[in-house]
């Protein structure tokens, strides 16, 4: 039986921001072994090498920030946990060796606050907030319409603070390198709101984005790793296991091995959301499918997903507006509510009945939440991903997406993932976006106002996109 939370808890308190330059030096230093080892020390896996492109375009724009020219946002992608340590690496030893190049003198520390997702203290502990707020970071409950205070925080230090903000326009990690999932507005606002607030205190700095891509590559092909991971996926979802053994480089069987347990996986899910919980979901077409598989299995995978998150938003009495991402983050804010009590001044103070019913909801609120944890691996999936390139890389992305899912339902503390190999990351830094430039043209008009802030999102999303394929 998966581990639940079992009793109501305590409310998830803002984790004010303590920026400590001795905690950054400390953590610069360590960086390439946080990096190395940063889940299984034992392990021949990690990410040894960190390579950036274009980062000269970032040295001058810190140079203009430390000058007072600019006020400057990072907009990084997400499709992995490590994304921020990697962007850390860039700033703390690319940047300043490029400077150095360039003859651009930079003040150190040469770091930047950031937003991160709040709930990474529940599933990681206590400590990483600490450790985040030292490091420069403000914590953000991603499914709140207005978090005040993490708002206002952000907010102050984009406009005044001594460091560049980073922020991650997706919202969460996807788990592929190749595929940037839809931006979130916030990235855009906080850009006009930076220009709105200068112009208040009659200050003269241009606010800019740049856009910055991350993306993952194997030193060396781990076909016998992701040969052992895609025999134990087989395994424990109770297919008969077709290991080929020797770890072989060849995509196209790796390829059906995937598509075979996904076909199967995707099935037992229909049928587990048709007769648990009533939900109106057709039975594939094995013909049909065999036809055109692809495009079939991404309509079954959109149609499962979309019933998934209905029996959580039904539950929770949350209406399915906007995408995928959007409802995860309602209905994840919606479970919090419930099990981190805000209107419960003080839980052991409550009489043993009403501190057993608010368990009973909190128990409940989280074993509904799962639903939803479930579609947020997959809310990336594309039919063409595998088909187009069908990599080591991008195979190995589907199988630990995989792996995920059936960890999930094994336990809801999901497992480190297997490590198959050693990685590089590359960034590559875009072209600056001049806020200021666009504010200045809609700062009368209200309406002009909102679509500029959706126009800037679209533009982010496609330079975020073209740097990938570059």
């Amino acid at each position: 039986m998966p581990k639940f939370i079992t009793s109501t808890q305590p409310p998830l308190k803002f984790i004010t921001h303590r920026f400590n330059p001795v905690v950054v030096q400390i953590i610069h230093g360590m960086l390439p072994l946080i990096l190395r080892f940063r889940t299984r020390p034992w392990l021949p896996a990690g990410i040894v090498q960190v390579e950036a492109k274009n980062a000269e375009v970032l040295a001058e724009l810190y140079e203009q920030f430390q000058a007072g020219k600019i006020r400057l946002l990072m907009a990084f992608r997400h499709p992995e946990v490590e994304d921020p340590l990697c962007v850390l690496y860039m700033l703390s030893r690319i940047v300043p060796q490029v400077a150095r190049q360039q003859s651009i003198k930079l003040k150190q520390p040469i770091h930047s606050h950031f937003i991160y997702d709040r709930g990474m203290t529940i599933w990681a502990g206590k400590w990483l907030g600490w450790l985040f707020s030292r490091l420069g970071g403000v914590p953000v409950r991603r499914g709140r319409r207005l978090d005040k205070q993490a708002i206002q925080t952000a907010r102050n230090l984009f406009a005044n603070g001594k460091l560049p903000i980073a922020i991650a326009p997706e919202g969460g990690n996807n788990g592929h390198s190749g595929i940037v999932s839809p931006l979130e507005p916030g990235v855009a606002q906080m850009g006009f709101w930076c220009v709105e607030d200068l112009h208040k205190a009659n200050r003269v700095e241009t606010v800019v984005i740049v856009p910055i891509s991350i993306q993952y590559q194997y030193i060396q092909p781990p076909w016998s790793k992701l040969d052992q991971l895609l025999s134990k996926l087989e395994a424990d979802s109770g297919l008969p296991v077709k290991s080929m053994g020797n770890g072989a480089n060849q995509p196209e069987i790796h390829q059906q091995r995937i598509c075979r347990l996904g076909e199967y996986l995707m099935t037992e899910m229909e049928e587990f959301y048709r007769r648990f919980y009533h939900q109106d979901i057709p039975k594939a077409n094995t013909a049909e499918a065999s036809t055109t598989p692809h495009e079939t299995f991404i309509e079954r995978l959109h149609r499962l997903l979309d019933k998934a998150l209905q029996v959580a938003e039904q539950y929770f009495g949350v209406q399915p507006q906007g995408n995928f991402i959007d409802r995860c983050r309602r209905l994840e804010e919606a479970s919090w509510n419930l099990i981190y009590r805000d209107d419960i001044a003080d839980i052991n103070a409550l009489p043993p009945f009403q501190r057993g019913l608010a368990d009973w909801v909190a128990q409940e609120a989280d074993l509904r939440v799962q639903h939803m944890r479930l579609v947020e691996s997959f809310v990336a999936i594309q039919a063409n991903y595998l088909q187009s390139q069908p990599t080591a890389d991008r195979l190995a992305e589907t199988a630990l997406l995989m792996f995920d899912m059936l960890s999930r339902i094994q336990s809801s503390t999901l497992p480190g993932r297997s490590r198959l190999g050693l990685r590089k990351a590359t960034l590559k830094v875009g072209e600056p976006i001049s806020v200021t430039q666009r504010w200045e043209k809609v700062q009368h008009d209200r309406q002009a106002a909102k679509r500029a802030v959706s126009n800037l999102t679209q533009d982010l999303q496609i330079a975020l996109e073209r740097l990938i394929r570059e």
